[in-house]
């Protein structure tokens, strides 16, 4: 009987002790001790969670520079590590256009690092928050409502958790996201978003340093803020299993101002056709869902599909993108596919002010590359082409956003090679130069500078 127990005692302090060990493991071992506590602490509490949270997700790698690569476009050092930018054909579609700061895109997400070198450029300035009070203070810091928004000094947007305007990123996720959508180019530092130009409205709505905080509350309270104060796209690269009401009359809200919902479809490995995520899975027509990509054009084993849930899918593995203190480094998930999609949004609008968000999210639903391996993962069975979204017409396409005959297709391939996985032939006589570096530097592509070895996304 002694030997018994003896035994049950050595099998469970092993137990107790390999799955304190896989726990550790899933935070990478690069990270800095706070960063490190920060997301052991979130990984702890996820299990807990009945609200939204942000989609669990490891940097792989950590720099605080990228090495030069002298052919890049615009001379951003790591363009040629971005394989996403070459599968969904940024250079023809930079060489229509770049974007615009005009256009305003709330990132619903952990906070953004507001001096980052290449983001600080891109970020939103509340009008009414900015120049002298008639006091001759700065209105950005004078402690006053200055336009009766009900949010004091909110400059670049605000923090929900904390209730202030300080905006920083305790975990980076936030800060990776917005740079996947709108990265600066051409100011020599490290990456290029897919809409070089726009402005991102930072909302926090989750901090790992903040225990008990209410995170779908914060969601609810971000989303009619960025109704308010005048987002046209919202990027939500998060979300939970469980409806809400309030959630959904939020996201219905944006929907009658005319503002696009560009939502990750999730890492819970599952059909959301039949376990639904949400906001991603609401019945509402301004909602994009967004699943995640590898290289060899493969929905990620870690991603949710549904063929009456998702609509579309985007490069979401190994992206690199910028993170916290002017750093960059590579992360994995639907949260990275996300903002591909709001930043090909972004270039619509740039191109065609006059489009509503029903013909943008057309145009990106109808103009990807179809595949057959997408047929049971996506509602559109395509993955986002950036330069046929802005060229192809809109004949023969449903007001759904699903091609109901090949007819655009044909006359886009009438007219141009069709370059639907990546730029494989030469350019067309008509792309622009900067276009052609760029084609040249990703066939360059060496990500191992960066470490970027594959680890499974958490969930």
């Amino acid at each position: 009987m002694q030997s018994l127990k003896l035994t049950f005692g050595i099998a469970v302090f092993f137990s107790l002790f390999l799955g304190g060990l896989a726990l550790i493991y899933s935070v990478d071992g690069q990270w800095e001790a706070g960063e490190f506590s920060s997301v052991l602490k979130s990984n702890l509490n996820k299990k807990n969670l009945t609200n939204r949270n942000f989609e669990p997700s490891v940097v792989t790698s950590k720099v605080n520079e990228v090495e030069n690569e002298p052919s890049a476009l615009f001379n951003d050092p790591a363009i040629s590590q971005a394989w996403g930018l070459k599968k969904s054909d940024a250079a023809r579609a930079w060489s229509i256009t770049k974007g615009s700061r005009d256009i305003v895109v709330a990132i619903i997400d952990t906070g953004i690092d507001v001096k980052h070198e290449d983001l600080k450029n891109n970020i939103w300035t509340n009008p009414g928050e900015t120049g002298k009070d008639k006091n001759g203070r700065d209105k950005a810091t004078n402690r006053i409502d200055d336009d009766d928004n009900g949010f004091v000094d909110d400059v670049n947007g605000w923090n929900f958790v904390s209730n202030n305007n300080k905006l920083d990123d305790n975990h980076g996720h936030g800060t990776h996201v917005a740079g996947i959508l709108g990265a600066e180019a051409g100011n020599g530092k490290g990456i290029i978003g897919i809409a070089p130009e726009v402005s991102l409205m930072i909302l926090k709505y989750y901090d790992p340093l903040v225990n008990n905080s209410d995170n779908l509350k914060n969601t609810i309270k971000a989303i009619h803020y960025a109704i308010k104060m005048g987002a046209v796209i919202i990027n939500y690269s998060g979300g939970g299993t469980e409806y809400s009401q309030d959630e959904f009359e939020a996201v219905q809200a944006a929907e009658k101002k005319g503002i696009l919902f560009v939502a990750a479809a999730g890492n819970e490995r599952s059909n959301s056709d039949q376990f639904h995520y949400y906001p991603a899975d609401y019945k509402l027509s301004n909602i994009i869902s967004v699943t995640a990509l590898d290289p060899s054009l493969e929905v990620l084993a870690s991603s949710n599909y549904g063929i009456e849930t998702v609509d579309l899918a985007a490069p979401g593995q190994n992206i690199l993108s910028t993170l916290p203190a002017s750093t960059y480094g590579f992360l994995t998930g639907t949260s990275q596919a996300t903002p591909f999609v709001s930043g090909a949004a972004v270039l619509i609008m740039a191109k065609k002010p006059g489009f509503k968000y029903t013909d943008v999210k057309k145009h990106i639903l109808s103009t990807g590359d179809a595949f057959t391996n997408l047929a049971s993962k996506t509602r559109s069975s395509r993955k986002l082409n950036l330069y046929k979204c802005l060229t192809v017409l809109d004949e023969g396409v449903a007001a759904s956003g699903i091609m109901t005959n090949s007819a655009s297709e044909q006359k886009f391939n009438s007219v141009n090679t069709h370059y639907g996985a990546g730029f494989d032939k030469a350019a067309p006589s008509n792309l622009a130069p900067f276009g052609k570096n760029l084609m040249e530097a990703v066939k360059k592509s060496k990500p191992e500078k960066l470490g970027t070895k594959t680890k499974p996304d958490p969930l």
